[in-house]
């Protein structure tokens, strides 16, 4: 158990998709904002868990037209997401710093931010391959597998929890320095590049 959380921590620091949308929702909508989109990623980390207990996972990665299509989308998904963040950097340089009060996200904002987490998650074939590839190497191999499939699934999403919440509460407390126009417009076009090179090195998956 010890390898596998400790294998699982080092997946979920590495950067990836999941920190670049927190730390921008974090920058643009205060800490709540980019808790939304860690809970927004918790749900589909749950889709994952359940298309593997259901072996639908397999089967997509079993099917290179399959994986292709989604691998398509997701990179789609992240090059708009890219895009949109650099065109926001152009717009934090012209309006400056937001005030306090304007950092809470509005009603129909946080739907968004956590569609925005569920979806960079759950289009993410890299994530259905750890749960079909990586995780059955600690499962038993005879008895029950199921409950134990869940509780690694379990593990990997509390330390995920854990991480992130623990990353957008350092975004939101250095954000002061951070959210003054010229460094918030700096991080926004890092991590506008950063979503379009994910989505780039995601196209050029193989199979």
């Amino acid at each position: 158990m010890l390898t596998f959380a400790a294998a699982c921590l080092v997946l979920i620091v590495i950067p990836g998709p999941d920190q670049a949308l927190m730390t921008r929702n974090a920058l643009a909508g205060g800490r709540r904002a980019g808790l939304l989109t860690m809970v927004g990623g918790l749900l589909g980390l749950s889709v994952h868990v359940s298309a593997a207990a259901l072996g639908v996972s397999a089967l997509l990665l079993a099917s290179a037209t399959a994986f292709t299509v989604l691998k398509v989308v997701g990179a789609a998904y992240l090059v708009w997401m890219g895009i949109a963040t650099l065109r926001g950097s152009r717009r934090t340089l012209r309006e400056g710093a937001p005030d306090d009060d304007a950092l809470a996200p509005e009603a129909g904002e946080g739907g968004r931010m956590l569609r925005q987490g569920f979806l960079s998650n759950a289009l993410n074939p890299k994530v259905a391959l750890f749960f079909v590839t990586f995780l059955p190497q600690f499962l038993p191999s005879e008895g029950a597998v199921l409950p134990r499939a869940l509780l690694l699934s379990l593990v990997f999403a509390v330390l995920y929890l854990l991480w992130f919440s623990l990353y957008v509460s350092t975004v939101d407390r250095l954000g002061r320095v951070l959210r003054r126009p010229r460094v918030r417009a700096r991080i926004e076009q890092v991590t506008g590049l950063l979503l379009i090179g994910f989505a780039a090195r995601l196209a050029f998956e193989s199979p």
